[in-house]
């Protein structure tokens, strides 16, 4: 019969997923309280979605230390390697959506809502795809080096276009046409506009490092000295998407993506 070190090649530190998978929930919960108080659009339950998977992954880490099983192990790696990828799909959609309420004329086309949306949607499909067929793959004994290259396929795939989004979010930003609402507290008209801006580069910065460590352990193999290094796993892995989840928590944005059908009160204004 397998044993916990015979799945995770070392013996897993206790309370840490615990901890962990009770932060991400707390994180879901809040956001679910700031989407429904501030009638935000509905795509912004992405967000809830990320962390509400991540919990949900530590719950299965967790409970692999103690009673591990195939099929817990596999859970455990899906739900770990996964939801990052919907927080960069959370990106590419805030910036889409700043696209297309900005209503800028003759854009080119790598500009225009409708590319943002779909080019960057596609992407992310197609590297979830590859990365959860890779991440089950590798929980199998006979097929743990295919899987480790698919999962590299993929999050290098993944890297590529979060690069290429990273570029065009930063040439939007120097583009003063394409603006955000102003909400009442913002000091200036510019407040929102860097907050938006800002959050999405941040966030998309702490996923690329998260992905560039994910490669690297992949890379370096199942076993590995970086997969053994627990500690990184938190560091890199962990801490990468709780800032990333807990800023968009600290500083909400949904009241700049309204629900259709929402009106904009009167002390709203376009920057």
């Amino acid at each position: 019969m397998s044993t916990t070190v015979d799945y995770f090649t070392y013996t897993p530190v206790h309370g840490a997923p615990e901890t962990a998978s009770v932060l991400f929930a707390i994180l879901a919960i809040v956001s679910t309280l700031q989407i429904l108080n501030t009638n935000s659009a509905r795509w912004q339950f992405i967000l809830v979605g990320t962390a509400a998977a991540e919990s949900i992954g530590y719950i299965f880490r967790s409970v692999c230390i103690n009673h591990v099983s195939l099929g817990l192990f596999i859970c455990m790696n899906l739900f770990l390697l996964l939801p990052p990828n919907a927080l960069a799909l959370f990106n590419y959609k805030i910036i889409a959506e700043v696209a297309r309420n900005s209503l800028v004329e003759n854009a080119p086309f790598w500009k225009r809502p409708r590319f943002l949306v779909w080019f960057f949607f596609a992407s992310d499909v197609f590297s979830f795809v590859l990365q959860s067929t890779g991440a089950s793959m590798t929980a199998v004994e006979n097929a743990k080096n295919a899987g480790k290259w698919v999962c590299i396929f993929g999050l290098a795939i993944q890297l590529v276009f979060l690069a290429m989004f990273l570029l065009i979010t930063l040439l939007l930003k120097r583009d003063r046409r394409y603006t955000v609402l102003t909400r009442q507290g913002d000091v200036t008209g510019v407040v929102s506009r860097r907050r938006v801006f800002g959050l999405v580069i941040a966030t998309s910065v702490l996923i690329y490092v998260r992905s560039i460590y994910r490669l690297i352990e992949f890379i370096d193999g199942y076993g590995g000295k970086i997969y053994r290094a627990e500690w990184a796993f938190y560091v890199f892995d962990f801490a990468m998407i709780f800032l990333a989840v807990g800023s968009y928590v600290v500083w909400h944005i949904g009241h700049y993506f309204p629900r259709k059908g929402k009106e904009i009160s009167s002390d709203e204004a376009a920057v």
